[in-house]
């Protein structure tokens, strides 16, 4: 792996460069007009880019829900308990996030409030290609059904082999309603307009390749989506008291979802930098999915030394990275000290593939340092809030003069005789 020892500003700007977004106009171009074909054409326009882009024709995309319970009896037994076991640990954590309506009297004549209502329909894309993620099915579908969502579906690339029964074993799990096997940027276009086939939903969520990532990007506003997710990433915080073979194997565990993907190690110690590095080489070569990773670590990897803790996270916290290790003695002294990650791993023990898979909070994160601003997928991703206020003619009467006054200070002069309508000419 590279290896700098700069200034921190030096940094920065490296850093910078490793997180430029590119926007790639040919594909935006080739997605808006998928995106309008469906939108138009509905099925046959499906069927056509299934036909163009996955090498099958469909005569139906509807998976029925009997192949689904056949799935989840097909695996093996030690699959399901693991998925079980991450059914329950992200179902446990999850529990906590649900929301309450509240309604406040605390003034007599005077309701305010607020209610919570779940979406009434959300899609979820599950990637077909080099691999398949059951997970990330249990982590989409299980915030839903805790959100009260009625209808989750779910929309996969069809495989020459079938869909793999894991996929289907956790769509049963998870909850989902309805799955279909379309994929790419057709299938994001069909949840957000609707076919013959497949009815439109209120949100659509999911990781997927470039060309999902932009219809999802391009649908925005039609419907809602989750994010508009990157390549994966993973930073690690270590010092001296790191295991360099540990800190190696957890960068790999990133690198080798994406040729794109970013594998970064931020340290004090030079010579742990330089041991992590040799270790990243040494288990490169035994990795069946070697030639991602190395691309992956070739191109986007990297390991900063700074001269001490501080510019240590200060770097780290400009990254904003989707997953951060912090591999330092007594991690939990520093959370205080992170402003910008998606999720935090504290600890050796807490290596990232246990958030990807079984401790509870979820892995569909913020990417591309967008955790700056945004948030893990949670249950309060599936519901929307709505106010609301009622007010008796004593209370309105008090404050007629308040509302007026900014109304006709905006110069909403209707605003205020709406006020004013209430009253009679003496009030």
């Amino acid at each position: 792996m590279k290896i700098y020892e700069k200034s921190l500003n030096e940094m920065k700007r490296i850093v910078a460069r490793y997180t430029e977004q590119t926007i790639d106009f040919e594909i935006e171009k080739t997605v808006s007009e998928i995106i309008q074909n469906v939108a138009q054409n509905g099925d046959q326009a499906v069927r056509d880019y299934e036909r163009k882009f996955d090498n099958v024709n469909l005569a139906d995309f509807s998976i029925p829900a009997f192949q689904l319970d056949q799935a989840l009896d097909s695996i093996d037994d030690d699959l399901r308990a693991a998925l079980e076991l991450a059914k329950q640990n992200i179902t446990s954590f999850h529990k906590q996030e649900i929301e309450n309506s509240f309604v406040d009297v605390s003034t007599p004549g005077i309701m305010r409030g607020e209610k919570v209502t779940p979406l009434a329909s959300v899609g979820l894309y599950v990637p077909g290609g080099t691999a398949a993620y059951p997970s990330t099915i249990l982590m989409c579908g299980i915030p839903a059904k805790l959100a009260g969502v009625k209808r989750v579906v779910m929309v996969t690339p069809p495989q020459p082999a079938g869909i793999n029964p894991a996929v289907l074993a956790a769509a049963r799990l998870a909850g989902v309603d309805e799955v279909y096997q379309v994929g790419g940027a057709q299938a994001i276009a069909a949840l957000a307009y609707g076919t013959e086939t497949i009815p439109a939903v209120d949100k659509i969520m999911g990781p997927g390749n470039i060309f999902v990532a932009t219809a999802k990007k391009q649908v925005f506003g039609k419907v809602a989506i989750d994010m508009v997710a990157g390549p994966s990433e993973i930073g690690i915080l270590a010092d001296d008291s790191a295991n360099a073979r540990e800190v190696a194997a957890d960068l790999l565990s990133q690198a080798e979802h994406d040729k794109r993907a970013r594998a970064m190690l931020i340290t004090n110690s030079k010579s742990l930098a330089e041991a992590v590095s040799k270790e990243v080489d040494r288990q490169l070569s035994t990795l069946p999915r070697q030639e991602i990773a190395r691309t992956s670590i070739e191109d986007r990897g990297f390991i900063a030394v700074m001269e001490n803790t501080a510019e240590m996270f200060e770097l780290m916290n400009d990254v904003a990275p989707e997953h951060l290790e912090v591999q330092l003695a007594n991690p939990t002294q520093y959370l205080g000290l992170i402003k910008n990650a998606g999720s935090v791993f504290l600890g050796r023990y807490a290596s990232e593939p246990l958030g990807d898979y079984v401790a509870g909070p979820n892995h569909v994160l913020p990417t591309g340092g967008t955790a700056r601003f945004a948030s893990p997928l949670g249950v309060y991703d599936f519901v929307k809030r709505t106010q609301f206020i009622q007010f008796d003619r004593q209370n309105l009467k008090a404050d007629l003069k308040a509302i007026t006054k900014l109304a006709r200070t905006e110069g909403l002069e209707a605003h205020a005789r709406a006020i004013e309508a209430r009253f009679d000419k003496e009030d």
